[in-house]
């Protein structure tokens, strides 16, 4: 199955998951990707005790999806938010992204798995 084909779907799930398909595809020409992973970040569990849980183990809201821990154009790293396609950053999604930003870390939003892959190109050239 193509990156492409998994994200019609049109979930965020699907666009995230479609972007790491073409990473996987793609080590070999920018093997930097081999350094990215998921974020668990905040997680809908339906209970207070495993919420909880979360909470205590560090988990919160705002975080990004994804992180490309590799240095370039002036930033620490990559931080991306993944969205449905046309969908947007919360404000607080948004709040965080400045932060990571003043602590010199790239972040963008990305609606869609393609505006992703072309980030991290451009950000890896």
């Amino acid at each position: 199955m193509k990156p492409e084909d998994y994200a019609k779907s049109g979930t965020e799930f699907a666009e995230q998951t479609a972007f790491f398909m073409w990473a996987a595809l793609e080590k070999i020409n920018y093997p930097e990707l081999k350094l990215m992973f998921a974020i668990k970040n905040e997680e809908k569990s339906g209970s207070k005790i495993v919420g909880g849980r979360f909470k205590a183990s560090g988990v919160k809201p705002n975080v990004p999806d994804t992180l490309l821990p590799v240095a370039r154009k002036g930033c620490n790293g990559l931080f991306i938010e993944f969205k449905r396609r046309g969908k947007k950053a919360s404000p607080g999604q948004v709040e965080m992204g400045a932060d990571l930003q003043a602590e010199g870390y790239g972040w963008c939003c990305c609606d869609g798995w393609e505006k992703a892959r072309d980030v991290v190109i451009e950000y890896l050239s």
